[in-house]
C-alpha cells in the first residue's frame, strides 16, 4: 500500500480574511501524514496593482502577466503572502518551509507560447522535481508553494496556483496515494453562481464538458476544473473542491464537489 500525501490549495479569498486563514492553517497543521500547501493570492496582487497603477488583465480566469505584473506577483506571492502563511503555520507548530518553483529547482516551467493570446511571463509546468520535494519532506519539512516557477535560465514565471497543485499531485502519484483538495470561499462548483446552495456534489467529466459549453459553470472555475480532471487522469486518487471544513477528513464525506472521471 502506498503512503498517503495530501495536497491542499488555498485561494485568495481565504488569504484576504485573516480569521479564515488562521482557521485553515490550524486545520492544515493538524492533518496527519505528509502534506503540501499551495497558495494563490491573485486578489491581493490585484488590489496592490491598482494602487501601483498596474491593472489586472485576465483571460478565461487566467492572469496575463506583463513585465511589471511579474515583478508585482513575485513580491506578493513569493514574498508577503508566502511568509505570512509560513509564519502562521509555525505558530501551529508546523515546520513549514516556503518555496517557489525556483527553490531547489522544484518546478521547471517554460514560458507559454503565443497563440491566440499572449499571456506574457506565464509559465507552463514542464517538470516537478519529486526527488527534491521528497527530500524536504523526509527532513520533516512541510513545503508551502507560491505560484512562481522558473525556466532554468534565470527567468521567473507566473504560474496558475491551481495548476501547480495539480502538477505536484501528478508528480507524487507514482509513489503516494494522493488526495488533492482545492479550498476556497464557496461550497463547491455551483450550477448557479448566484445561488450558494446550488452545489454540484459529484461532477464527472461528461457533465463538466456539457455544462461548460452551455455556460452553466462560471468562467473563473474552468481552469480549476481542467486541472482537477488532468490530475485524475494522471493517477491522483481523490480530488475535491469546496470550503476548508473538509480538510481534516481529507475530503471524505462532508460537503463540496467531488470531481470524478
Amino acid at each position: 500500500m502506498k503512503p498517503e500525501v495530501t495536497i491542499v490549495k488555498i485561494g485568495g479569498a481565504l488569504i484576504d480574511a485573516p480569521p479564515k486563514l488562521q482557521a485553515v492553517l490550524k486545520d492544515f497543521a493538524r492533518l496527519p501524514g505528509r502534506k503540501i500547501l499551495v497558495h494563490g493570492g491573485g486578489s491581493k496582487a490585484t488590489t496592490l496593482g491598482k494602487r501601483l497603477g498596474i491593472p489586472a488583465e485576465m483571460h478565461r480566469g487566467r492572469r496575463i502577466t506583463s513585465a511589471a505584473t511579474l515583478e508585482l506577483v513575485v513580491q506578493v506571492y513569493a514574498g508577503l503572502i508566502n511568509k505570512q502563511i509560513v509564519a502562521g503555520l509555525q505558530a501551529q507548530s508546523c515546520q513549514a518551509l516556503g518555496v517557489s518553483g525556483a527553490d531547489a529547482n522544484l518546478i521547471l516551467a517554460i514560458r507559454r507560447p503565443v497563440q491566440s493570446v499572449d499571456y506574457g511571463f506565464v509559465g507552463d509546468v514542464v517538470e516537478v522535481q519529486k526527488e527534491h520535494l521528497n527530500a524536504l519532506m523526509d527532513m520533516g519539512f512541510v513545503p508551502v508553494f507560491c505560484a512562481i516557477t522558473h525556466d532554468g535560465q534565470g527567468q521567473l514565471l507566473n504560474t496558475n496556483a491551481d495548476t501547480i497543485a495539480a502538477e505536484i499531485a501528478i508528480a507524487m502519484a507514482g509513489s503516494y496515494d494522493v488526495t488533492l483538495l482545492y479550498c476556497f470561499d464557496r461550497k463547491g462548483v455551483m450550477r448557479d453562481v448566484n445561488d450558494a446552495d446550488s452545489v454540484v456534489e459529484r461532477l464527472d467529466k461528461e457533465s463538466y464538458m456539457k455544462w461548460s459549453k452551455a455556460g452553466v459553470i462560471h468562467e473563473g472555475m474552468l481552469p480549476k476544473l481542467d486541472n482537477c480532471f488532468n490530475a485524475l487522469e494522471n493517477g491522483v486518487r481523490r480530488v475535491k473542491i469546496g470550503l476548508p471544513e473538509d480538510l481534516l477528513t481529507r475530503g471524505e464525506g462532508g460537503k463540496g464537489t467531488l470531481v470524478v472521471l
